[in-house]
């Protein structure tokens, strides 16, 4: 009888603060001293896995609110043994306004944010001034944000957003590979166009 040899799982690659109030030493989780970029909104995984793989002089951290897509992620990054990403199940605006440190993040993605479309919760989207100024303090000098979206109404709001504050600068909108699209991309991809821009923090 042929015995099965049971695949021994890596450590979960999730982060269970001490704190939840404080900002995240990042440093603390993750095995290598190397930049870190942020996945918010993570989703299924798609893009932060194939980012990791593809990019292992890079640290990942993915970050969503749903516990059973991190919990999913989190199961295949031990199957796979990624040393280079890390968990964290939040909210987005909170993370980025309470946990991520100051200066600590190379760049940030965020596709396809809720847009809120009715009017009564347009005041839920993640995209205000106070997430502006979470992205910048926690973004390293240099640092990006790309972001894309199929909602173009809630699109032309970020980007005003955005260009408007002249601590950020535009640079040339960040476009997946093939292999690093979002499943939402690739479902989305041939039913209408997705805007993207990108911005840069000025020295």
């Amino acid at each position: 009888m042929v015995r099965e040899r049971m695949k021994v799982l890596k450590p979960s690659t999730r982060i269970m603060p001490d704190n939840w109030l404080q900002p995240i030493p990042l440093e603390k989780y993750f095995p290598k001293a190397q930049p870190v970029e942020i996945d918010l909104g993570c989703g299924k995984g798609r893009f932060l896995l194939a980012r990791a793989k593809n990019h292992p002089e890079t640290n990942l951290l993915g970050i969503d609110r749903m516990l059973r897509r991190i919990r999913k992620i989190d199961n295949r990054l031990r199957r796979r043994g990624d040393e280079n990403v890390r968990l964290l199940r939040m909210e987005g605006f909170y993370a980025t306004t309470f946990l991520i440190p100051p200066g600590s993040i190379r760049t940030y993605y965020i596709f396809h944010p809720d847009p809120w479309p009715k009017t009564r919760h347009a005041e839920n989207r993640m995209f205000n001034p106070r997430f502006v100024e979470a992205l910048h303090r926690t973004l390293e000098t240099g640092g990006c944000v790309h972001i894309a979206t199929d909602h173009l109404p809630y699109f032309e709001i970020i980007n005003q957003t955005m260009s408007a504050d002249a601590r950020f600068e535009r640079v040339e909108p960040f476009v997946a590979i093939d292999e690093e699209k979002t499943d939402f991309e690739l479902w989305y991809q041939d039913k209408g166009p997705i805007g993207r821009c990108s911005f840069r923090k000025r020295p």
